[in-house]
């Protein structure tokens, strides 16, 4: 317990600066989900425990791609959703990028392969930040567009998680599902709005979620395999405190730059790792329930997937109006973390 206490002292103790872009916007969402249900009751017949899941994460049930289906596959699918929302084609989009840590393949970089497939131009490059991917690839791709280097970028977020997680650890595998979610950045329209964000990161968390075979480190081999160094590995207690303590606080930080208070913010978008996470942390702050929409019950930690899927049931449900200011807030293995305020 002495080493989990001073790690999360070293963790607590990194603030990142609060920046600010203007010139930009999300000009339209889409999102994938496969269409394989897999809910709880099924993973007790393996031998999981049903209740301990939904009492402990709040998850009821997740979707998994089948055995054909890759991460890029899921992407185009979410892109295109997008792209048919805002009425362009791939020849539009001069810029992709992926945030995942589950690619293809190990290069090329899958943002190349959903390029080749949606026939847009420009640069396509993955960027790897686990759960808090989407946000490190969109706050990216913001200056791209607000710098004048694109016009139209398609960010996305996808992830899949299920071919990444242990079958056989009981506190892991029923946390996650496989999924895409992606939106279009803009500079039309959007001269005078702006985006309040905080980006950062604490290598020193490596050990407490990270997949430790398949780099330099420790390459592919009989002995890791037989070992489960190919899958994730979490420790989930230093991280639940850890992930209460960073929304709270990147969320009062960005307000505080902003000179602004919760109640200025209509919606809150939080990484969907788990409902006692969101609970904990929307309570602590003081966020009415009805401003942080949860989806996790249905398709469990999507990982990169997660914020850019509920920002798109938002949008297709008419939750998000034209001029609400909105909170995104994503966190996981870096440790690394991103909390964006912005006007929709």
């Amino acid at each position: 317990m002495r080493g989990v206490a001073m790690h999360e002292m070293v963790i607590h103790s990194r603030r990142s600066p609060i920046r600010t872009l203007t010139g930009v916007q999300i000009a339209a969402t889409g999102s994938y989900l496969p269409a394989n249900v897999v809910k709880n009751e099924d993973l007790a017949a393996l031998g999981f425990d049903a209740d301990w899941i939904v009492q402990r994460t709040g998850i009821r049930e997740r979707r998994v791609a089948p055995p054909e289906m890759s991460t890029s596959d899921m992407a185009v699918c979410a892109a295109q959703r997008a792209m048919d929302q805002a009425g362009v084609t791939g020849k539009d989009i001069d810029l992709v990028i992926l945030g995942t840590f589950t690619p293809d393949l190990p290069m090329p970089a899958s943002a190349c392969l959903i390029q080749d497939r949606l026939g847009t131009s420009g640069p396509a490059f993955d960027l790897q930040a686990a759960c808090a991917g989407f946000i490190y690839s969109m706050i990216t791709g913001m200056q791209f567009v607000a710098t004048g280097a694109s016009k139209l970028a398609l960010i996305i977020g996808a992830d899949t998680n299920t071919r990444e997680a242990n079958p056989a650890d009981k506190k892991t595998y029923p946390l996650f599902g496989d999924g895409a979610g992606a939106v279009l950045l803009s500079a039309e329209g959007a001269a005078e709005k702006s985006i309040t964000f905080t980006v950062g990161a604490d290598g020193s968390g490596e050990q407490l979620l990270c997949k430790k075979m398949g780099g330099s480190r420790i390459p592919h081999s009989c002995e890791g395999l037989q070992e489960n160094l190919h899958y994730l590995q979490m420790n989930g207690r230093p991280v639940f405190k850890w992930a209460i303590r960073l929304i709270e606080d990147t969320i009062r930080d960005v307000l505080s730059h902003s000179n602004l208070s919760l109640d200025d913010i209509d919606m809150f978008f939080m990484h969907q790792a788990n409902v006692r996470i969101i609970d904990a942390a929307a309570g602590n702050l003081g966020i009415a329930p009805e401003k942080v929409p949860v989806n996790l019950d249905r398709y469990g930690n999507t990982s990169a997937a997660s914020i850019p899927i509920l920002l798109d049931e938002a949008t297709r449900n008419n939750r998000i109006q034209s001029g609400d200011r909105i909170m995104l807030t994503g966190f996981g293995a870096g440790l690394a973390w991103g909390t964006v305020m912005l006007e929709w």
